[in-house]
């Protein structure tokens, strides 16, 4: 099977694994998918995750993060620059993610950043997706 989009798989998976109510859930590891699952964990939308070295592959399991109801504190993702789409922005075009209450995720030249952070820096790149 080729995978055209890994970001969009890693997405599908933690959204697949919060349905049902997992406790974890494990990628395929690459730089871009850490960064943005240390986003995550920065903003408290999972516990914690951890890079495994399984022989020639890696993997990064994810502890998702659940409220004291037992709901997914990740209530939605959403995939915004797709590889057939790219998505770019200027910084005086993101707005909050429903007014911030969720988490807009960009590359930047300057590394995977938060909409948050993208606004006060005043930098632009790739919108990759966003969370709530």
């Amino acid at each position: 099977m080729v995978m055209t989009d890994p970001i969009s798989d890693m997405l599908t998976r933690i959204r697949n694994a919060t349905m049902v109510k997992k406790e974890e859930v494990s990628i395929p590891y690459s730089k871009l998918k850490e960064s943005i699952i240390n986003i995550l964990k920065e903003e408290g939308y999972i516990k914690n995750y951890r890079v495994l070295n399984e022989g020639t592959k890696k993997n990064i399991l994810i502890f998702l993060k659940y409220d004291a109801t037992g709901e997914s504190v990740i209530r939605g993702l959403k995939r915004v620059s797709t590889p057939g789409r790219r998505v770019y922005v200027k910084s005086k075009n993101l707005k909050p993610v429903l007014g911030g209450l969720g988490t807009g995720i960009v590359s930047t030249s300057q590394g995977i950043k938060t909409v948050k952070q993208c606004i006060k820096e005043k930098i632009g790149g790739e919108y990759i997706c966003q969370v709530w």
